[in-house]
C-alpha cells in the first residue's frame, strides 16, 4: 500500500480596481499512489521548484535553467517530471481532491508577483490542518532536516 498525494496547481491573481481581492484558479490535479509522504517525492519536487523561476515570456533558456512560462507551463512540466510510463501518476477532476485516499494534499500556488508558493496538508486530520506553507526552498529546508533526523 502506498502513501497516496495530490498535487493541485493553483495560479493566483488579484482583481478590482477599488477594492483588490485575490483570486486563485486551479489548473490541474494529480494523483500520485506512491511515496507522497514530505520526505518522498513532494521534497524532489520543492527542490526542483526551489531551483526555478516564473516568467511572463521568455527569450533563449540555458541549458540547466527551469523556467515555466507562468502557471500554465509549470502544470504541463510538473506532468512531464512525474509520470513515467503506465500507473503510478494520474490526471484527476480538480472536484476530486481529498476524496481520492490521499494521505497528503500539496498546493503549489504560483502568485501574481512569479513567486511560488508550496502548501502541504494532512488529509485524514479533521479540518486537513497545514503541515508547511511556505517557499520550495524553506520545505526542503525543513523536511531535509526531518529526513536526516529519521535516520
Amino acid at each position: 500500500m502506498g502513501t497516496r498525494s495530490t498535487y493541485r496547481v493553483i495560479e493566483q491573481h488579484t482583481t478590482g480596481k477599488t477594492v483588490k481581492k485575490i483570486k486563485e484558479k486551479p489548473i490541474c490535479l494529480l494523483y500520485l499512489q506512491y511515496d507522497g509522504y514530505p520526505t518522498g517525492h513532494p521534497l524532489e519536487i520543492a527542490e526542483w521548484l526551489s531551483k526555478s523561476n516564473v516568467v511572463n515570456g521568455f527569450g533563449r533558456v540555458e541549458e540547466n535553467e527551469v523556467i515555466f512560462n507562468g502557471a500554465g507551463c509549470l502544470a504541463a512540466q510538473l506532468v512531464h517530471k512525474l509520470k513515467n510510463g503506465t500507473g503510478g501518476t494520474y490526471l484527476h477532476t480538480l472536484s476530486s481532491r481529498g476524496n481520492c485516499g490521499e494521505d497528503y494534499l500539496y498546493d503549489i500556488i504560483v502568485k501574481e508577483n512569479h513567486t511560488i508558493e508550496f502548501v502541504c496538508y494532512d488529509n485524514w486530520e479533521d479540518g486537513k490542518p497545514e503541515l508547511f506553507r511556505g517557499t520550495p526552498s524553506d520545505f526542503v529546508t525543513k523536511y531535509k532536516k526531518e529526513e536526516v533526523e529519521t535516520e
